[in-house]
């Protein structure tokens, strides 16, 4: 029998509850940290670079390469912060795309995602919840553990 798998839902700034509740709610369980890259941000640097200067731009100076190489470092960055808080042996993902896609295609096979609250801290409700975490809440097919984030 295996043990049950958890996805923990890795952003920039609600990873530290996230991790917590992991390591407290599910310490026996496979866990796999998801961090996803939003590939609209470099899309739309790439096509900023390419508006202002046309077909004849060099590309070593596009800023979409720049930020999409940069995002890759933040990525493994913090997910390796994220796996030395949950002291365990854990898996890993970098994933990139549309992040609510990518997030609820990562939770098909699990038993637990944990994501967290990521809208208006300052009243619980629908407002609390950002546009891809709400389209997660509605949309992951497996049960779902929403924290409030830390530094409130």
């Amino acid at each position: 029998m295996t043990a049950p798998t958890t996805l923990v839902w890795i952003t920039e700034s609600t990873w530290p509850a996230c991790v917590d509740a992991a390591r407290d709610r599910a310490p026996h369980d496979e866990v796999v940290l998801l961090h996803v890259s939003d590939d609209e941000v470099v899309a739309a640097a790439h096509d900023a670079y390419a508006g202002l200067l046309g077909r004849g731009g060099r590309p070593d100076r596009d800023p979409g390469s720049r930020l999409e190489a940069l995002s890759g470092v933040a990525a493994a960055d913090l997910l390796e912060a994220a796996a030395h808080r949950l002291g365990r042996p854990c898996e890993l993902l970098d994933h990139h795309g549309r992040v609510e896609d990518e997030v609820v295609r990562a939770a098909d096979d699990v038993d637990l995602l944990i994501c967290a609250r990521d809208g208006r801290r300052d009243r619980p409700g629908p407002h609390s919840l950002g546009r891809a975490t709400r389209f997660v809440v509605d949309h992951a097919r497996c049960p779902l553990l929403l924290v409030w984030p830390y530094g409130e």
